[in-house]
């Protein structure tokens, strides 16, 4: 077994051109394409599985916000854990917690404990999701780091593509399959990382973990989510004292973090403007995309008529435009800046979505759901790579990977307050969304306030992104690169989840 590195630089680093790297590169992708390809699949299934146990809306809402909830607000303190007891050892605990919940997900003899094994699922990929990145950027030569990291993206999102087609092709035998089918890949992953993945740790990080403010944000969130969430069935009498306790966590969570010498997120990088900025126009945006996809796949299948294997392939023209384009986007905002990009984007994501008030009982996928899917794509390719590049530009040299995993946290939060608080902007509760014409009101509804978000996140940033961020960011990477060991802090994300792929 290899001897833990502590240092990204150096000529003892693999290149992407050997064997070793290669497979460093597949373990490192595979760990990340499972959690990609569970979400994808998970919102295919939605509908069947609420057939299958007789769930209402909240029931359908906890099956991704259970995940998504304990990813959110573990994110962080997972990439810690990597930093300080070894990226490797951490992403394979991770994995095999993934894949040990997955199990019990598809196992789950009722709605309850399928939203507690999903639950636990976010528990895992909290650990390995960070890890799967960090591996890379501790593993690889400096000069192969970012060929890595794109192979890495790129391998992911196809990942994102081809999960909906297994989902759809898995929901003809059984829904418990698209969990199941997780276990020969994590055991995969996991044979493949203990034998060709180096260790890595970082010896400068701070030994203590910052646990009570990881604590106070999971009850933050737990909190405010249950409120959103069962307010439409109980009443606002009825939630009131969860949505207290949560606020007051999420006000102690700040407290705990402008506190402590050991913060998960160190308050001060958000005093530069461009990052909070860019972090608000994040927010606004994938709460958006969050609603979206989680009611894409359901609307395509009840209000349509759609089967799940079509309903799955119907978004995939969206992940190849993004595929096509985004590096592209990426290329036009290092020459143009992010600005223009990253306001005109989300207009045209805007447009998309008010495309979508075409969609219900007597759509036709050619003329009314293929234009905005289409059109949908290619404002996130205007959008995502710039804003990526803002994110990670507009913070100072030493929160460069901090910066990323604050950013990724952002994107996670705003898809789970979002979905939340879905039943009370579309006017559904209990059993309404297996009610075709009820459910596509509601989804008209949805779209019009997700198209507002977006209008909104458009004019934060052509407020706030100024298109000099990227040049002033280059030059204080290439000063990091020189002056300070480079290795992710916390959680080293590329920026936040592909927003082409739904966030269970």
């Amino acid at each position: 077994m290899s001897e833990p590195n502590t240092t990204d630089v150096g000529d003892d680093r693999l290149r992407l051109s050997t064997p070793a790297g290669r497979w460093v590169l597949t373990a490192a992708v595979l760990g990340s394409a499972v959690v990609s390809l569970d979400a994808t699949v998970v919102n295919v299934a939605l509908p069947t599985i609420g057939r299958d146990f007789g769930a209402r809306v909240s029931g359908l809402q906890w099956t991704v916000n259970g995940y998504s909830l304990t990813l959110a607000a573990l994110i962080l303190l997972g990439g810690s854990l990597g930093d300080r007891f070894g990226r490797r050892q951490i992403f394979v605990i991770g994995v095999l917690w993934f894949g040990a919940a997955s199990l019990l997900c598809g196992l789950a003899p009722n709605l309850t404990t399928l939203i507690l094994a999903r639950s636990l699922q976010g528990v895992g990929g909290a650990l390995l999701t960070p890890g799967s990145l960090a591996m890379i950027s501790a593993s690889f030569h400096p000069d192969d780091r970012a060929r890595a990291i794109g192979a890495w993206s790129g391998l992911g999102g196809v990942a994102g593509a081809v999960g909906p087609l297994i989902g759809g092709a898995l929901l003809d035998l059984s829904w418990r399959l698209v969990f199941l089918i997780n276990l020969p890949l994590t055991a995969l992953v996991v044979v493949l990382a203990l034998r060709h993945v180096p260790e890595s740790m970082n010896l400068q990080a701070p030994r203590r973990l910052d646990v009570a403010g990881a604590a106070a944000g999971a009850i933050g969130l737990g909190g405010l989510t249950y409120a959103l969430i069962e307010a439409p069935d109980h009443g606002l009498g009825g939630v009131i004292l969860p949505a207290l306790i949560g606020a007051a966590a999420l006000a102690g969570f700040v407290e705990i973090e402008r506190r402590s010498s050991h913060p998960l997120i160190p308050l001060d990088i958000f005093t530069a403007r461009q990052f909070t900025a860019a972090n608000l126009v994040t927010f606004a945006l994938y709460a958006a995309l969050g609603s979206v996809f989680f009611l894409m796949a359901i609307v395509l299948q009840v209000s349509v008529g759609l089967t799940p294997l079509q309903a799955g392939a119907s978004l995939l023209p969206l992940t190849g435009i993004m595929l096509a384009l985004s590096a592209r986007a990426g290329a036009l905002a290092a020459r143009i800046g992010p600005r223009r990009p990253m306001t005109f984007g989300p207009l045209i994501v805007a447009a998309a979505l008010l495309l979508m008030l075409r969609i219900g009982p007597d759509s036709s996928y050619l003329r009314d759901i293929l234009p905005a899917v289409i059109i949908l794509g290619l404002g996130l390719s205007l959008t995502v790579a710039p804003l990526t590049a803002a994110v990670l530009a507009a913070a100072e040299s030493r929160h460069a990977g901090v910066a990323s995993g604050v950013n990724n946290a952002v994107a996670r939060t705003a898809g789970l307050l979002a979905v939340a608080v879905l039943p009370i902007v579309m006017g559904l509760s209990g059993d309404d969304y297996q009610q075709p014409v009820a459910l596509a009101h509601g989804f008209h509804l949805a779209m019009g306030w997700c198209a507002g978000l977006v209008t909104v996140s458009a004019l934060i940033a052509w407020l706030g992104i100024r298109d000099d961020v990227l040049t002033e960011g280059a030059a204080g990477s290439e000063v990091a690169v020189e002056t300070a060991e480079p290795e992710p802090y916390h959680c080293a994300l590329n920026g936040p989840p592909p927003p082409h792929l739904p966030k269970a």
